[in-house]
């Protein structure tokens, strides 16, 4: 039987929360959910990243390209590649890293 921990909210830029939903060692599933305006700054990281809308609309910056997503869009960002986003109407993702992101626990 999995294990089903409750993690608590961060809160990691204004207008924006961040909250595992679960997670191992190969792999995190987390919740994002960001105000109209909130601004996600550019970063990268060496997890691969998938991103899955599940409401709202977004214009993300991944590398040198700009994709605008709503719901039901999902992408993946590689290893090392430098990406942001920008909240056009409010919303939540769902991103999965793997492997986990043990700064966001």
């Amino acid at each position: 039987m999995p294990i089903v921990e409750r993690y608590p909210l961060a809160y990691p830029a204004p207008g924006i929360t961040r909250q595992v939903l679960c997670d191992s060692a190969g792999l995190m599933m987390v919740a994002f959910a960001f105000e109209a305006g909130a601004t996600g700054e550019r970063h990268s990281h060496p997890n691969v990243q998938s991103t899955y809308v599940e409401s709202g609309r977004f214009r993300f910056e991944i590398g040198r390209e700009s994709l605008e997503v709503g719901p039901g869009d999902s992408f993946v960002i590689p290893s090392g590649v430098e990406h942001g986003c920008t909240c056009l109407a409010a919303g939540r993702l769902i991103d999965c890293f793997t492997p986990r992101r043990p700064d966001f626990l």
